[in-house]
């Protein structure tokens, strides 16, 4: 009987233990983006600002488009907890009509992958509202 008790609160204190392991975190300002109309031939970016609310160093491992009309640039050193930092999206607007676009982030954060998102449509020409 002792044995069973002395292993039960060992479980226990492994789980309470491993409940309490610090992570990184994203808290995003924005996680979407919207262009409105945008001009062909005119390349875009959008701006993804972040802050790492969490206990430890996030890095971001890989961050890419969602089709090859989207480069992608984010931070390769680590952003420390309390930091920002920024990932940017640029949009090639080739091709004429509306788009829908993503951006998938994968990192160390709590939650694993990231998903980035923006949206616009390329017109010929600009007109003013």
């Amino acid at each position: 009987m002792k044995r069973i008790l002395f292993f039960a609160s060992l479980v226990l204190l492994m789980a309470s233990v491993a409940m309490t392991v610090p992570t990184a975190s994203f808290n995003w300002r924005s996680a979407t983006h919207d262009f409105g109309r945008i001009m062909q031939g005119k390349p875009v970016t959008a701006e993804f600002t972040f802050t790492n609310t969490g206990e430890m160093p996030l890095v971001i491992n890989n961050a890419k488009g969602s089709c090859g009309c989207t480069g992608v640039d984010y931070p390769k050193a680590a952003i420390l907890p309390g930091q920002a930092g920024k990932i940017k999206a640029t949009f090639n607007a080739a091709t004429l009509g509306s788009f829908n676009k993503t951006v998938m982030v994968e990192s160390n954060a709590e939650g694993g992958s990231q998903t980035l998102s923006f949206k616009g449509e390329v017109v010929k020409e600009v007109v003013s509202e």
